[in-house]
């Protein structure tokens, strides 16, 4: 089960998705609310943070988080602070009851991972795909337009034409036919 715990935050701050399951998992940290209280309403404890990205919407409230649930975070770069673990590309990360793809997709940040799984048919975009066909910023330090566009292609060509969900960073999941919400967003990034 995929739980957004800061759907209805008025903050600055990125979406948190508590992955329930065989392994219970926080996706991104969020920023400038109590997530951890949000968590422990919902579920007893963690067994790990994963991060698509370390910008500070997305990991302000890392510190609380990993200290109150004494857990591990994972993500793509461990010489960043709050990096315990690294998930390599291509690598498979658990979340929840299954197992997930992760994809290294820079452009937006160049530690930036999307997680994909065919079975549920999920897509964790973080900040690279959006409703709509909106895309991750590229005027912020370690943006590049060239290889946000590459990194779209890229989990376009993962992804299955009937996925179900596609959970992003900011705004709302996208239930319905959000395939073509990623080939939008393909196409959008390629205008000047």
């Amino acid at each position: 089960m995929v739980v957004n715990l800061a759907r209805d935050v008025q903050a600055f701050t990125s979406n948190v998705f508590l992955v329930t399951g065989d392994r219970t998992v926080l996706i991104d940290a969020g920023a400038n609310f109590d997530v951890a209280e949000m968590v422990r309403s919902r579920v007893d404890g963690l067994d790990a943070v994963v991060l698509t990205h370390t910008h500070p919407d997305h990991v302000g409230n890392l510190d609380t988080v990993t200290s109150t649930f004494d857990v591990d975070t994972w993500g793509y770069d461990t010489t960043i602070d709050g990096v315990d673990h690294a998930i390599a590309d291509e690598g498979t990360v658990e979340l929840g009851d299954h197992e997930f793809t992760a994809l290294h997709t820079p452009g937006h940040k160049d530690d930036h991972l999307c997680f994909y799984a065919a079975d549920p048919g999920i897509l964790f975009a973080g900040d690279l795909i959006f409703q709509n066909g909106s895309f991750g910023r590229t005027d912020l330090e370690e943006g590049d337009r060239e290889a946000l566009i590459e990194s779209i292609d890229r989990v376009r060509e993962w992804i299955d034409g009937e996925f179900e969900a596609l959970h992003a960073g900011h705004g709302p999941s996208v239930t319905t036919d959000p395939f073509e919400h990623v080939e939008l967003a393909g196409r959008m990034a390629r205008q000047v």
